[in-house]
């Protein structure tokens, strides 16, 4: 997939584009219905598949100190777009500058001088422009007036609409099981791996500790069973056992999350960024009396993870 950070990164000869438009976080289940439908436009128009989003995203602009974590960091968004299918994704800065475009301005600056759009995908719920005063109904104006065609994809779920703020509600909820059935797949955290306690170790379950500037959103405080993933996702996937929370046990006050690789106690993984994917939450963060009942807790996590993830040790 190509990537376009600005529009003045678009190659001269591109002629024509289907696009589709969004924050995109976490890509789930009714994002993919929306860039399949931008896939299957571009296809048959012969034309490539445009993914049109933004860094930083609006909330966190607009209201910055209430803005949500967000599901995904930009380069796994960029990622699991690739994933998807595009065959380009047009990243725009998101400034307050370009927030006050009106709706047609952003239309045809991006979509139609940028982008030589034919067709716009976009869900029904999509808002663009000065004050998201632009809605499905603007961009089906817009089409009409200025020669390209709009489809609007409806909303897709099963018991409740798909959406990042439900996916992000589970997660948070620490369901991250629930969670990837919205978003179609485990939901995933990365970082680089940092120094931290040596407690781990010393104990016998060496974990690998991200750094605080992690992204995506963390789930809340427990042990999971999950993956650790290396080489940006492309490489060795491990299974693991992941906690997450401030070591009670030790009166901790830092909130991590530590990545146990199961049956490994030889990997060096310092300075490496690697992700988190959690299958399932085994249990809450407890406090412990003691070493003893708190290693054979830990003893009792690895077999439960393992158990979960249907695999053996490494």
């Amino acid at each position: 997939m190509h990537v376009w950070h600005g529009s003045e990164q678009i190659p001269d000869d591109l002629t024509g584009s289907v696009v589709t438009i969004g924050n995109f976080d976490g890509v789930h289940r009714g994002h993919r219905a929306v860039l399949d439908a931008t896939i299957a436009q571009a296809r048959a128009l012969g034309v490539p598949a445009v993914a049109l989003t933004f860094d930083p995203h609006p909330a966190q602009v607009h209201r910055p100190d209430t803005a949500p974590q967000l599901i995904t960091g930009l380069t796994d968004r960029l990622a699991l777009l690739a994933d998807a299918g595009v065959d380009a994704a047009l990243v725009v800065p998101y400034t307050l500058e370009f927030a006050r475009a009106t709706p047609e301005e952003f239309v045809v600056t991006y979509l139609l001088g940028a982008l030589r759009a034919r067709a716009v995908v976009v869900g029904h719920d999509t808002r663009f422009g000065r004050d998201n005063s632009g809605d499905q109904h603007t961009m089906v104006t817009l089409g009409q007036e200025h020669g390209f065609d709009v489809e609007i994809v409806r909303d897709v779920g099963e018991d409740r609409r798909w959406s990042s703020s439900w996916a992000r509600e589970l997660i948070e909820a620490g369901d991250v099981a629930a969670a990837a059935t919205v978003l179609g797949r485990h939901h995933r955290v990365r970082g680089v791996v940092v120094h931290g306690n040596a407690r781990g170790r010393e104990l016998g379950f060496p974990t690998a500790n991200l750094a605080e500037s992690a992204t995506g959103t963390i789930p809340a405080d427990g042990v999971y069973a999950g993956w650790l993933r290396r080489h940006d996702g492309t490489g060795d996937r491990l299974p693991a056992a992941i906690s997450i929370g401030t070591n009670p046990t030790f009166d901790g006050t830092v909130r991590r999350v530590e990545a146990h690789v199961i049956g490994r106690d030889d990997l060096d993984l310092y300075g490496e960024e690697v992700l988190v994917e959690f299958v399932t939450r085994l249990r809450p963060t407890l406090r412990y009396a003691g070493i003893e009942p708190l290693v054979a807790q830990m003893r009792e996590d690895v077999t439960d993870a393992l158990g979960a993830l249907g695999t053996s040790p490494v």
